[in-house]
Order: structure tokens, then sequence, then C-alpha cells
């Protein structure tokens, strides 16, 4: 029987702090950690990650993967993270219940998509709602889809094949003031970014999650950026690279894993300013919800500090939502699985600002 992963710790690492203690957490201990969290789980009967949050008409639906135990082998490459299809969750409010709106989405609906939907995002023009995903095609090839439905809730139907020029995985998508949306994608080790370093797939040292991963004193590789086109449907051109820097103007460098880009885009706009947010994710130890500022949808982008810290399982995937001129974080953690990397479950907490712009760091578990 495949043992489950839960978290370790390293005693000596700077966040040390973290609620979590090594090497593995007793039930009971689990327990007293929940009681602790700032936010319980949204919804329970299912295992959810990733959430993707819009208002839309005045209610918020929430987009997140649907974590399933498919038996999967646990690795570097994700194989575990082996999800099958997509829910949509309703709230009225933002303290209102969540509501599991049933099947949106499944992979045998999708006709290039062979496994792995991943983290999703979702969109609204012209009365259509606008599904965007990453799923493993055929060849074994991330690429990113597009499904539409005349409800937020779905069902979704997909569109016939991927994205022209899509890959990887984490798809975001941000309509800015003057009415253009542009996708932030991205993600690296199982989500073969990596692979990507020139203009073609890579498809050596298959079985590597880190190969051609650059070196630590070497820039980190960095999210893509495209707009759409005017039905949502391609890239209106050539992914960029959206950089991120630090405050001396600096590439942050691939050995910076506090800082640097793993994956999980989300942008969102305050106060006329563009803030680009992201996971650290690799370290298995620690992985930050970050946050870069930059003034164009496109960048750069200066790094500015922590949005949330560790959570319970060792991934962390977010959204920033303003809902009633508050602002919320949508996250998940893994407490309720007791700690099974791959079965999350979906959770927010209110940000605050400072007044000149900074993010005011969420801790998930008080001390």
């Amino acid at each position: 029987m495949q043992r489950k992963k839960v978290l370790t710790f390293n005693e000596n690492h700077p966040f040390s702090n973290f609620p979590l203690k090594p090497p593995r957490q007793s039930l009971g201990e689990f327990y007293r950690l929940n009681k602790k969290a700032i936010s319980k789980p949204l919804i329970t009967h299912i295992y959810t990650a990733d959430p993707s949050a819009h208002v839309f008409n005045g209610k918020i639906y929430i987009y997140p993967s649907h974590d399933i135990d498919a038996g999967e082998a646990f690795d570097d490459l994700g194989s575990h993270f082996a999800m099958e299809d997509y829910h949509v969750i309703s709230m009225d409010s933002i303290n209102s219940e969540a509501i599991d709106n049933g099947l949106a989405l499944h992979v045998d609906d999708i006709p290039w998509a062979e496994k792995q939907l991943w983290a999703p995002d979702a969109h609204e023009k012209d009365g259509k709602y606008y599904l965007f995903f990453p799923a493993k095609a055929y060849d074994g090839i991330f690429r990113i889809g597009v499904a539409i439905s005349a409800s937020p809730t779905g069902p979704f139907t997909a569109q016939p094949e991927a994205i022209k020029g899509s890959f990887s995985i984490d798809p975001a998508v941000f309509k800015d003031d003057d009415g253009n949306y542009y996708m932030y994608f991205g993600g690296l080790w199982g989500g073969q970014l990596q692979r990507w370093r020139t203009e073609s797939f890579n498809p050596n040292e298959p079985k590597n999650p880190t190969a051609f991963i650059p070196k630590d004193n070497e820039p980190a590789l960095l999210p893509l950026v495209a707009k759409l086109t005017d039905d949502l449907l391609e890239f209106s051109e050539p992914p960029k690279q959206l950089e991120i820097l630090d405050a001396e103007g600096n590439l942050l460098l691939a050995g910076d894993n506090c800082r640097r880009f793993f994956e999980a885009s989300w942008m969102h706009k305050y106060n006329g300013s563009y803030y680009f947010s992201y996971s650290t994710g690799d370290t298995h130890l620690i992985c930050f919800i970050c946050y870069a500022i930059g003034d164009n949808p496109y960048g750069p982008f200066t790094y500015k500090g922590i949005l949330l810290e560790p959570v319970v399982g060792w991934t962390s995937h977010h959204s920033i939502c303003e809902v009633d001129k508050k602002w919320y974080l949508f996250y998940h953690d893994s407490s309720l699985s007791k700690g099974v990397t791959h079965l999350r479950s979906i959770k927010l907490a209110e940000i605050i600002y400072n007044e000149d712009g900074p993010i005011v760091p969420l801790k998930p578990y008080i001390d």
C-alpha cells in the first residue's frame, strides 16, 4: 500500500516556528492545529484545491481543482495529482454556505486531453462563461484549454483543441479596466515549464522533474503572459516572460526558493497598481504565496513580500478577489486530510492593505 505523505520540517529553517513540528503529526496534533486555523474548509464532502474566485452578477463563484486519491505513486512529477473533473463552488455572500454545483467538466469530454485536470480559472464576457484549464495531452505534454457555458456553474463544453501555442499549467485570466483579457501561466517540475527553455518541448530525462532547471546562481524561470483574442479562445500574441525583480532591479535567482516563482500565477489590480502573486513551491518544507507589484499587465514586477505563510501540505495555491469592497484570499491546505499533500480543502480569509500599498502577510494558523 502506498504510504501517505505528510509534511516534514527542518528545525534549522528560518521559519521553523511554523506550527507543524517534525517529523510527522499525530491525529491529535492535527486536531489542535485545525483549532488554530484562521478559517475552516468551505466544503468537506469532496477535496478541493487551487481556488480561483470571481464575483459574477453579485455572487461568488470559485473554480477549484477536484482532488481525488487515484492510487498513483507519489513523485515530484505530480503523478498523484490525478484529478479528473471540475466542480464549481458558489456562495451568495462571503459568510454564506458554499454550494457544490456538481460536475462542470470531465476529462472524458475534452477531446485533446488524456488526464490531470490541474488548477483552472474562469472569466465572463458578453454573457458567456469561459473555463480555462491545463491538462496533459495524449503526447504527455501539458497544454491549456478553454470550455464555454451559458452559466457560471456549467456544464462547460470544451473546445476541440487546446489553445495554439499554449504549454505548462496554472492559467489565470485577468480582465483589465480597458476590457482586455490576459492569461498568466506556468509551473515548474511536473508543470513542465523548464522543458520550454527553447522554442520547443524538451522530452529528454522524462522521469527527472528538475532536469533543465537553472542553476541556483542563474536567473529563475519566469511565468508567462499573453493577451487573449476577443473571443477568449486563443492567444492574440506570442507569450511573453513576466520579469520578477528584487529591490535593486535584478531578476530573482533560481536558488532563491523563498521568493522566486514556482507556480500558481494570479493577477489583480488595487489602487491602480498591478499585483502579481504566485507560489514559491518546490522545497516540500517552506512554500509561500508571495507578490510583486508593477505598473502594467506585462511588468516588470518588483518583489514586495509574503502574502501567505506556509500551510499544511507542501503545495500552496490561491486567488484574490474583491467582495463588497473588501479583499479576500482564497487558498487551500491539507489539514482536513491530516496532511495528505494531494487531498486538500479550499478556504478563504480577508486580506488587508497598508496605506502605501503592501499587503499585510497572513498567518494561516494562530500561534
